[in-house]
């Protein structure tokens, strides 16, 4: 655990959140104010970001996920990585929000096509983590599952105590607040599933 919550980023996490925001961008024909517009977040600092000129916060982040309407985990993937099934240990590269303290790593394998993604976060003694997620064009689902110490969610008004081994299943359409009330590090594993848009569900069926 401690290792984990020491362990610096690697000097190209932020080049690579610039690719994936450019990218992301670019595929949906949005310009730097439309997205601005969209997720709250200044042109000049959108600019910043595409430019891995600065080190975004875990909630500025978020907000520029939920403009391109994507999951936060998203903007962490290593898309020039080749298609592999398999993600392993020693491959995977640990990102630190320069404000709360909380270490996440993308554990499913990079560059491979799946609605599943699967993170895993450490939160500090202490530490809280404020989301201001909005509904998605497309439905986010989430299911946090505690591994180690204790965990505090509060999901628009509902605050839900979690303890380790429990899970709690929740969509993102609303705020959604992280808390560690303890003085030990929290560890928990995220699901994301991101539901296919109607049509495409409707031109597979």
């Amino acid at each position: 655990m401690k290792e984990a919550l020491s362990q610096p980023a690697a000097p190209d996490i932020n080049a690579r959140i610039a690719h994936r925001v450019r990218t992301l961008r670019a595929e949906q024909g949005m310009s730097l104010d439309v997205l601005a517009v969209r997720c709250n977040v200044s042109r000049s600092m959108l600019s910043l970001i595409e430019r891995g000129e600065t080190s975004p916060t875990a909630v500025v982040l978020e907000k520029v996920a939920t403009g391109l309407g994507v999951p936060l985990a998203s903007l962490f993937d290593d898309v020039d990585a080749p298609p592999n099934p398999v993600s392993r240990a020693h491959e995977r590269t640990a990102w630190r929000d320069p404000e709360s303290g909380y270490v996440r790593r993308n554990i499913s394998p990079p560059g491979f096509p799946s609605p599943i993604q699967i993170v895993e976060v450490t939160l500090p003694a202490g530490a809280r983590v404020a989301y201001e997620t909005g509904p998605r064009d497309v439905p986010i689902h989430q299911q946090i599952w505690v591994r180690e110490g204790s965990l505090e969610l509060t999901i628009g008004k509902v605050t839900h105590r979690l303890s380790e081994d429990d899970c709690l299943a929740m969509r993102l359409d609303e705020s959604v607040v992280f808390r560690n009330p303890t003085r030990k590090p929290a560890r928990y594993i995220v699901v994301v599933a991101t539901e296919r848009p109607r049509a495409e569900r409707r031109a597979r069926g």
